[in-house]
């Protein structure tokens, strides 16, 4: 599977995953924009973006370096016009670009929340709203953006995060819905891998076992042309993919519901047998005309044998 022909932009690329996917998206032909605004680490010469660009290079790729910042407009901005300028036109965005701030809840301050929210998520929306005019207009895009099991299904003292995260899910799957016209699918990815903001978390074991290059492979497959799938979510580590869906019980419909209808039904409405998996606000509104034609059947029926 290649990219050649394709450009494709790379948030937070100077490190852990972001790097892998560049240097796997170049080797597979893609030019790659490597943004990220980290300084040299003491004692280095190169910057982060610049020396992940010396590896593609080394390596016979393409790629330039980039060290705006995801979190202003004018930085997302300016990241879309690097690839324009560099290379004529933008296929791919992969929104990686993070940062942690983590603390309990009731410990978590607005000077906590605000820029787990600037790089995650706004970071996300201001790369992204320019790439996707310029895609839209192409009539060709491939988006990915990643979200975490901390948003999904919730992590000790990682509100801020969490929150960011679940949100990125919600932005794409509007993504997908309002691209599809124009050729543009946007995915989400919810990987584990063991990179810096995961250092002293992880034991020796599971440090081996989630090298973030067993992640960069699903993050190609969901920027390729060929991947049929657009408003989805993937879980990537250790080389295990799998999908992610949200779901909706066939429920419990009354008409007349009052509250100990919840109470008395709380199982039925609980229950996972029989569930939906709906893929916009109007799909669940489908489930929900599908209870209203069965709780008029049941009622039909009742009347008849009566």
């Amino acid at each position: 599977m290649r990219f050649d022909g394709r450009v494709a932009v790379i948030t937070g690329a100077g490190t852990g995953l972001g790097r892998q996917h560049a240097l796997l998206l170049a080797a597979r032909g893609a030019a790659v924009v490597v943004n990220d605004p980290a300084p040299p680490a003491d004692g280095v010469n190169v910057a982060p973006a610049a020396a992940v660009v010396n590896e593609i290079v080394a390596a016979g790729g393409t790629a330039v370096a980039d060290v705006s910042s995801v979190a202003t407009p004018e930085g997302g901005q300016a990241i879309v016009d690097a690839a324009l300028a560099a290379f004529g036109g933008l296929d791919i965005v992969v929104n990686n670009a993070g940062i942690v701030r983590d603390k309990t809840f009731p410990k978590m301050t607005p000077d906590l929340m605000d820029p787990v929210l600037d790089v995650h998520l706004r970071g996300a929306f201001f790369v992204t709203r320019p790439a996707y005019l310029h895609m839209r207009d192409r009539g060709y895009g491939r988006i990915v953006s990643t979200s975490s099991a901390a948003g999904l299904f919730g992590n000790f003292g990682q509100t801020n995060y969490g929150a960011a995260k679940m949100a990125l899910v919600g932005l794409t799957r509007v993504l997908a819905l309002e691209g599809a016209r124009h050729g543009v699918k946007a995915n989400v990815l919810a990987p584990i891998a063991a990179t810096t903001m995961s250092a002293g978390l992880l034991d020796e074991d599971w440090e081996r076992r989630l090298d973030p290059a067993l992640v960069s492979p699903v993050v190609a497959f969901l920027s390729h042309e060929s991947c049929p799938t657009s408003g989805e979510i993937f879980s990537a580590a250790a080389g295990r993919v799998a999908r992610i869906f949200i779901a909706e019980s066939p429920g419990f419909y009354s008409p007349e519901l009052s509250l100990e209808d919840v109470r008395d039904r709380w199982d039925v409405i609980c229950s996972e047998t029989g569930y939906g998996v709906p893929m916009s606000a109007e799909q669940e509104r489908d489930l929900l005309s599908a209870a209203f034609r069965r709780a008029e059947a049941g009622s039909a029926s009742a009347a008849a044998a009566f």
